[in-house]
């Protein structure tokens, strides 16, 4: 800070307020009252030394205070120390006397245990002892009772026996009179069943005689329309096959002719084959020659110039493509017509094979469903027959007649079965013959395969044998 000049000291000094006493200043006081003014300061001057002796001598007596409290207090802290040893050992005295004590509250537990046993055995012995006296007692008690009872009985059952005897008796009467008069009533009843009996038995005989007749006349009415519709479903079968021989002998027909085609077909094209591989071996030795001459004509070109005979050969080779792309035309569309057989061919024959199947295993559960109904009719005809006792003369001719039919149905069956197997043999050869001629043209093996017709009925003759004999 800048020093202060004189002026602004004297400003200060004159700002001043000067010191009031009892509302005078010190200028303003006399002598007399500032004597006692001075007189009256240092009385209270007095009275604050006073004070400040009091509060010096009050604040040593709490100092004193406060130390003496706390030497009591650490005092108190060794008693409490020692107080809590004390607790402590008093505490593990404690215990060992309380284990003590259980070793002792053991003991005499085992010794109370103990004497309770004893006592429990010496209570039951002397129960066991009681109660076998008071056996001993009740059993002679009893023996008594029972022979006071035997001398009362014997007396009471004489008058029972008397009482007794005397009931039986009229009792007995009783029951002699109302068996008799039962017996009379049954004999009376009976001898009137035994009136009406002979006549029911006879009619009943007569009803089961005459349900017998109607029952046999509609059993035997029930086999002849059996019998009828067998012959009649015979004759179907056998018109039927008849018409299967016609259609295998149309179908083998129809397999000679696209034999026939096949045959002149692969002869067509076996030229056409050679053609081809002449055509082949003519184009490599045109092309050999054509490399040879350009060879030539580069070597000529280049020592004499160009020579008239290269545009002749020139045009010779262009003949001989345009020959070469016409014949692999035509061999492209000889393979097309080729693979169209092929396909056509295998797709027929797997048509026909199919048609076959089918007709065959038809052909095959009809005769099945035949021969069980005619077995069924046979069995019920013979069982017919012996029951209503026919003339055997009229039987041995109705069955000769229907054995005569029958061998002519099993030699028509037996004829067809021969012309099947012979169709067969015949398309098994076709087949063989049409696979080595796919291998000598080259035909792959998975357009070659083809699966042979195995009917279920080839090779399996069915005899329809009834078993009809003359009795």
């Amino acid at each position: 800070m800048p020093p202060k000049s004189k002026g602004s000291s004297k400003k200060s000094a004159k700002a001043k307020t000067p010191t009031l006493i009892d509302g005078l200043t010190k200028e303003e006081m006399s002598k007399e009252q500032l004597e006692e003014h001075i007189v009256h300061l240092r009385e209270e001057l007095d009275r604050e030394r006073e004070e400040r002796n009091y509060f010096q001598l009050e604040r040593d007596k709490i100092h004193t205070f406060w130390e003496i409290t706390d030497r009591q207090l650490e005092e108190v802290k060794a008693e409490r120390k020692n107080l809590d040893k004390e607790i402590e050992e008093d505490e593990g005295r404690h215990q060992v006397e309380i284990k003590v004590y259980k070793q002792k509250m053991k003991h005499l537990l085992c010794e109370h245990q103990n004497t309770i046993c004893e006592l429990k055995a010496d209570g039951l012995v002397s129960t066991e002892v009681v109660q076998q006296e008071q056996e001993k007692l009740e059993t002679e008690l009893h023996r008594k009772m029972r022979d006071i009872m035997v001398d009362m009985q014997e007396l009471d059952n004489e008058k029972l026996v008397k009482e007794l005897e005397l009931r039986h008796d009229e009792e007995m009467t009783e029951t002699r009179n109302r068996l008799e008069k039962q017996l009379a009533e049954i004999e009376a009843k009976y001898e009137k069943k035994m009136e009406f009996l002979p006549r029911e038995l006879d009619n009943m005989r007569k009803n089961e005689i005459s349900e017998r007749e109607e029952h046999w006349s509609s059993h035997i009415n029930d086999l002849k329309e059996n019998h009828n519709q067998a012959f009649s479903e015979a004759n179907l079968l056998l018109n039927r096959m008849q018409d299967d021989s016609k259609i295998n002998i149309s179908l083998k027909r129809e397999i000679n002719e696209l034999r026939a085609k096949q045959v002149y077909k692969e002869k067509a094209l076996a030229p056409v084959v050679q053609k081809n591989k002449r055509l082949a071996e003519l184009i490599s030795n045109v092309k050999k020659e054509m490399a040879e001459n350009e060879k030539k004509m580069k070597c000529y070109v280049t020592t004499k110039g160009y020579d008239t005979s290269e545009t002749v050969r020139q045009k010779e080779l262009k003949d001989l493509k345009w020959d070469h792309e016409a014949l692999e035309q035509k061999f492209s569309k000889l393979q097309l017509e080729r693979d169209e057989l092929y396909t056509t061919f295998t797709q027929n024959l797997q048509k026909m094979q199919h048609k076959a199947g089918v007709k065959s295993m038809l052909l095959e559960r009809k005769l099945k469903a035949l021969t069980d109904s005619l077995e069924k009719t046979q069995a019920q005809l013979s069982s017919v027959l012996a029951a209503s006792n026919m003339d055997h003369i009229a039987l041995s001719e109705v069955t000769n007649k229907i054995e005569e039919k029958f061998d002519f149905s099993n030699n028509s069956i037996k004829n067809l079965q021969c012309e099947k197997a012979q169709i067969s043999k015949a398309r098994r050869d076709m087949l063989l013959t049409y696979e080595a001629k796919q291998r000598a043209l080259g035909v792959p093996a998975e357009t070659r395969c083809m699966k042979p017709f195995d009917s279920s009925l080839a090779g399996r003759s069915q005899d329809l044998d009834l078993g009809f004999a003359p009795k």
